[in-house]
């Protein structure tokens, strides 16, 4: 019988999957909240959308091109240091952002956070997939947790900046990173107790482990393998997603304060000579509430992936992400209410696209290079799609939000045609 079906999880089970859920939620807090302090950092230093969009691109695409050598180290030096390595270079990358003094230290800020972050999923997936004996639960509460960083570290950067200082905040959300360093110093497991439970035989999460490249010309002709042409066409479709999501997301928290009604007076939340009233800023909470309702779409596009092809799917979803993307301006300029539904479907079809790609990934790929091929996935979602954010940036610069919204539609309008042209020609191994 399988680890799959054996029961509920051992103690070294348990103690992986703590380690990575903490991880996880740390890596994606930081990751969404930085949208939110990109509103105030537009003010206090006086930059434009485009070298800030440019900045912040720089750092996040650092989060995806790190994603390959990170693995190999993985392997090397085993996922426990490095994820460690991950939180502490996490954390002091904000407490240096904290005392930014321009645009400068911000950039170098980022970038020492992308290098770190991009460290996490190799070496977590890598952890949980060697560790783990009841792998696919920890894969799903690893998932789980990931979606709360999402979806409430932009709530509660945005709740602490209503009492404190920015440079204050970004030196409380060092906290969490503190916090998993330390479970992850007390916590006792062994990384490869699911390798041995499977007698060395690891079919779910990388069968061909010893057969992992170890110079560059074994890493260069298993990527020569790996891409067909349906697995080619499936990096593209990932590369329309990681362009759309972060060029949508980056700057959503400015674009939605334009459009939000002045709800401090309407409801008369504080008083409006208040501090409070001077800080709240409501687009803050929409922005977090649309990536909560995201959790949603993760659920609904994973239950999908079983029923459906998941190339149309992909098909359905993106050519739904064009049209909202072209009435989102329209919608949002028509009223609150009209606003809040655009919102809502924006979350919920933005976020229903990862797992169908990321099952996608796994069909057009060889059991045997899954880890290269989810390298290669992170590398396009978060190293090339973030050009979205300095995309959007010049976009903003050059154009209205209804025409930024317009050029952003081509990225999943794209990714359609590409989902259409992998289910008719391509291949699965």
């Amino acid at each position: 019988m399988s680890t799959e079906q054996s029961g509920g999880m051992n103690d070294n089970d348990r103690s992986i999957t703590g380690f990575v859920m903490i991880s996880h939620a740390v890596v994606h807090t930081y990751e969404l909240s930085i949208p939110i302090l990109m509103v105030i950092w537009l003010t206090e230093f006086d930059v434009t959308t485009a070298v800030l969009g440019t900045a912040v691109a720089i750092g996040y695409g650092l989060f995806g091109l790190g994603a390959l050598p990170a693995g190999v180290l993985a392997d090397k030096f085993g996922s426990r240091e490095l994820v460690l390595v991950c939180l502490a270079g996490m954390g002091g990358s904000f407490l240096l952002l904290g005392a930014a003094q321009g645009i400068v230290t911000i950039t170098i800020a980022l970038c020492l956070w992308g290098v770190a972050a991009s460290i996490y999923h190799p070496a977590g997936l890598s952890l949980i997939s060697t560790g783990v004996e009841q792998r696919g639960t920890g894969f799903a509460y690893h998932g789980m947790a990931g979606n709360f960083g999402i979806a409430f570290g932009p709530l509660i950067t945005a709740v602490l900046l209503l009492f404190f200082d920015w440079r204050l905040v970004t030196g409380l959300l060092v906290l969490p990173a503190v916090i998993a360093i330390a479970y992850a110093v007390t916590a006792s497991f062994d990384e490869t107790a699911a390798v041995r439970a499977d007698g060395g035989a690891d079919a779910d999460a990388d069968p061909d482990a010893d057969d992992a490249p170890t110079s560059l010309s074994g890493f260069i002709e298993d990527t020569r393998t790996l891409f067909t042409f349906g697995f080619t066409i499936a990096i593209f479709v990932v590369m329309m997603n990681g362009l759309f999501y972060r060029g949508t997301l980056t700057f959503l928290p400015d674009v939605l304060g334009g459009f939000m009604p002045d709800v401090v007076d309407q409801l008369q939340l504080f008083d409006p000579d208040s501090p409070m009233a001077e800080e709240f800023d409501p687009a803050s909470y929409l922005y977090a509430g649309l990536l909560m309702v995201g959790m949603a779409g993760q659920f609904v596009g994973g239950k999908l992936t079983d029923r459906i092809p998941t190339e149309t799917g992909l098909v359905a979803i993106f050519g739904s992400l064009a049209v909202v993307a072209l009435l989102f301006v329209p919608a949002a300029e028509a009223g609150l209410a009209s606003l809040l539904v655009v919102s809502v479907l924006l979350g919920f079809l933005l976020f229903a696209l990862q797992p169908m790609y990321q099952a996608t990934i796994a069909e057009y790929s060889p059991p045997g290079d899954r880890g290269l091929s989810y390298g290669y996935t992170y590398l396009g979602t978060f190293g090339i799609g973030a050009a979205g954010a300095a995309i959007t940036g010049y976009l903003l610069e050059i154009t209205s939000i209804a025409g930024t919204f317009a050029g952003l539609a081509a990225f999943p309008a794209v990714g359609a045609v590409l989902a259409v042209v992998l289910y008719r020609y391509g291949e699965r191994p």
